[in-house]
């Protein structure tokens, strides 16, 4: 451009390794050395024949004041839970009189023995008590529990498929198991309540197992809510170990008969959360009917003490990996999915398939909202949207790998190009390490993550054994992350309505006046500056301004008739964009760049400064030496 001509202003678009952890407290060490005798049990000093308890653990009861604490027996003496403030302990000691609740006490229909449970009720918000089981001269190890605030906002895991046998190794299994307990606990001091994906064991009731799953005292520190999964159901020993709330034991919640099987569905309000526990096991012959009716029954009985309703049950229908099509899961996507959204079903948790998968929200089966993108960090659900949570394996013993989704029924999602996650999962993961669910409760969301509690290292069996070839993100392409890092995390919004707006591609550029020089004078050297100002406006994720002379003639310089000059300097500044120093203009087929952006700008001022050379022999003819210069805003990300 030159003095008093016109310049172009429309702009055409251009497109650890962990060290060893201390124990927790000294009931740790009492346990190490009755070890001999069962899993948190004692024996007292009397004559042989006293009672001993073992597999004790201490579960939800029906709302945020109730805990249950459930034991094996030697027998069917009189025996109770003693419940005490731990302030109120003597040198370790209980006070002459505390809070006693009697046993209910049922035969074990197998391993022999007796099951007893307690409830312990009417206990008081922020109170860590002190408790211990048994009789007189027979007590168990004390044990400690503390509640928290019967209300308000709140975090609880949720523990995929422990199987504890599942790989070969009861010893190996129950170390990963353990560690995660251990791992989640110390991340997170102040939870209040385990959940259970089902599959505690590997068979149903081979006590070895179940002796390795009790194994860690958080489970009698922090309440526990179980899951029965395919491998618990075939006998009666999850029932004699977990004693559960408000739970409906009707024939046609059973996969076989109850006189062999455990089964059952079951429901508790944990501080505005209305959980349903489902035994999927049972599933054809109108089970999957049952199970709506009883989520029908219990929802509409307490939906208005619930902010949310989470489900719970073992056989994820939406899995991603070996289980995917299975016909019972077939069977289960045709029978729940429009009933939880009309029931207005906020989290289902689920394991069975050893993979760990995060849905978009489901609708009656489909996408809730097409536009929700693979991995958001946020989801509304908005009406009848549901989550869908698969956990992995919380102790390592087995792990089932991702698998291609087939065109069909369960096909692949169309927003993954590569095909392999299937249409439901907005998140699917694998890596052949330990991890664990975590999901904090606030009144308007629910934040769901996947965090990993174990790396490559023991204990982790599947590895150590040899049953999966690799270990790591991407198939074992990249190394192992550290204990305590996040797979996956979202903010799950319920009631949050969606405000849309949009922004058009926007690239506006607006020029000042046209620059002129201060007149040159013929026979002195000399520089001559001018300017002029610009306002850009971009929408764009980046931006570059640049100048071009589209004329052939002396390009770059002014010109007078046949006379031209030395090549014209031009450079670009402002508070929005990065500019260089002065520069030679170019052709308007190769413009020169005089300043960039790295986002969205409105309104930045920019001022471009012009520099023309005058030397002392350059011969100046009269008049006016112009040219039209064409400035343009571009961009490579629209």
């Amino acid at each position: 451009m030159s003095s008093g001509n016109r310049v172009s202003g429309t702009p055409p678009r251009r497109a650890t390794r962990r060290g060893r952890r201390a124990a927790a407290g000294a009931t740790l060490v009492a346990l190490a050395a009755t070890g001999a005798i069962g899993i948190g049990s004692i024996t007292g000093a009397q004559a042989a024949g006293s009672t001993t308890t073992s597999a004790i653990v201490l579960g939800v009861g029906a709302n945020a004041s109730q805990r249950v604490v459930s034991w094996y027996a030697s027998d069917n003496a009189a025996q109770s839970v003693q419940v005490v403030p731990t302030s109120q302990l003597v040198a370790g000691e209980f006070p002459a009189n505390p809070t006693s609740y009697a046993a209910t006490l049922t035969a074990n229909a197998v391993n022999g023995g007796f099951n007893g449970h307690a409830t312990l009720d009417s206990l008081q918000e922020d109170t860590q008590y002190s408790y211990r089981v048994g009789t007189d001269g027979s007590w168990s190890p004390t044990y400690t529990f503390k509640t928290h605030k019967f209300s308000g906002n709140y975090d609880f895991l949720f523990f995929g498929d422990p199987q504890i046998g599942s790989s070969g190794d009861v010893a190996k299994d129950g170390a990963g198991w353990q560690d995660t307990l251990e791992v989640a606990a110390a991340a997170n001091p102040d939870v209040e309540l385990f959940e259970s994906g089902g599959d505690q064991v590997e068979t149903a009731n081979t006590e070895t197992q179940w002796n390795a799953f009790f194994a860690s005292d958080r489970l009698r520190q922090y309440p526990f809510a179980p899951t029965i999964g395919n491998h618990d159901v075939g006998g009666k020993a999850y029932e004699q170990h977990f004693w559960t709330p408000n739970t409906d034991r009707s024939a046609n919640l059973y996969q076989g008969s109850p006189a062999s099987q455990s089964g059952g569905d079951y429901w508790y309000i944990f501080k505005g959360v209305l959980f349903i526990h489902l035994n999927s096991n049972a599933y054809a012959n109108g089970a999957d009917a049952a199970h709506i009716n009883y989520v029908t029954s219990v929802v509409q009985a307490h939906k208005a003490e619930a902010k949310h309703t989470v489900l719970v049950y073992h056989h994820s229908i939406y899995s991603p990996a070996d289980h995917a099509n299975d016909g019972d899961n077939k069977q289960r996507r045709q029978d729940f999915p429009t009933a939880f959204s009309n029931l207005g079903v906020d989290l289902v948790l689920q394991g069975h398939d050893h993979s760990y998968s995060r849905s978009y929200a489901i609708k009656n089966g489909q996408k809730a909202n097409p536009n929700e993108q693979p991995g958001a960090a946020e989801v509304s659900e908005g009406p009848g949207g549901v989550i869908y949570v698969t956990a992995n394996s919380a102790s390592g013993s087995k792990y089932y790998d991702l698998t291609t989704p087939v065109a069909g029924e369960y096909g692949p999602d169309p927003l993954d190009p590569t095909g392999k996650r299937h249409y439901a999962n907005s998140v699917e993961n694998q890596e052949h390490v330990r991890t664990y669910v975590k999901v904090s409760v606030k009144d308007d969301s629910l934040t769901v993550q996947q965090v990993r509690s174990g790396t490559c290292a023991a204990p982790n069996a599947a590895v150590e054994l040899k049953k999966v070839p690799w270990c790591g993100p991407d198939s074992g392409a990249g190394p192992a992350q550290p204990v305590g890092s996040v797979v996956d995390k979202t903010v799950i919004y319920r009631n949050a309505a969606p405000v849309n707006g949009s922004v058009p591609a926007t690239l506006s550029l607006k020029l000042d006046q046209a620059p002129t020089f201060s007149p040159f004078a013929p026979g002195v050297a000399a520089d001559y500056a001018a300017s002029m100002t610009a306002n850009v406006v971009s929408s764009a994720g980046d931006g570059t301004l640049s100048v071009g002379d589209p004329s052939t003639t002396a390009t770059g310089r002014l010109v007078n008739g046949t006379y031209s000059l030395a090549p014209l300097q031009v450079k670009a500044s402002s508070p929005g964009g990065a500019g260089g120093a002065f520069a030679t203009v170019l052709g308007s087929a190769s413009p020169t760049p005089l300043l960039n952006y790295s986002a969205p700008v409105s309104n930045d001022p920019v001022t471009v400064q012009f520099q023309q050379h005058i030397g002392a022999t350059d011969p100046l003819r009269t008049g006016s030496y112009s040219k039209t210069l064409v400035f343009t805003l571009s961009t490579n990300t629209p």
